[in-house]
């Protein structure tokens, strides 16, 4: 298993990819990925919709536990929204690996904005297949 290749696959995410998020760094049970908020992504307040900002800290959740080249899925995510974010501001997403079972792994989330104001944490756990990601 190459993780230079298991990257390409979390970048090739057509989700992500739709919403422009960026997968920046992996490594096993981390993953950090980036997003610039566009105006498709604002609710009607004019704001970041929690969804998008969601959205990026899940890729990231995504890539970090599918790191290890087993497949997982999420069963349960967490998010505590912290402050508003306007278009155009770039965020990033950090996602580490708290513990990893046989069969659980639980993940925890922070997303950014550039300057390094907190905007969300989350908390995921995933459930971990005996299969590969990469066959």
């Amino acid at each position: 298993m190459s993780l230079e290749k298991l990257i390409e696959k979390f970048k090739q995410d057509p989700f992500s990819r739709m919403l422009g998020i960026d997968i920046l760094e992996v490594r096993e049970g981390f993953c950090k990925a980036s997003m610039v908020i566009k105006e498709e992504h604002l609710n009607f307040h004019g704001i970041a919709h929690g969804g998008a900002i969601l959205a990026l800290a899940d890729a990231a959740f995504a890539a970090a536990s599918n790191s290890r080249n087993k497949v997982a899925v999420a069963l349960s995510i967490n998010v505590n929204y912290r402050r508003p974010v306007k278009a155009g501001t770039r965020l990033y997403a950090e996602a580490f690996e708290e513990s990893l079972g046989k069969t659980t792994g639980l993940y925890r989330m922070k997303v950014i904005t550039e300057d390094g104001k907190l905007v969300a944490v989350c908390d995921g756990l995933v459930y971990t297949f005996d299969e590969p990601v990469l066959k």
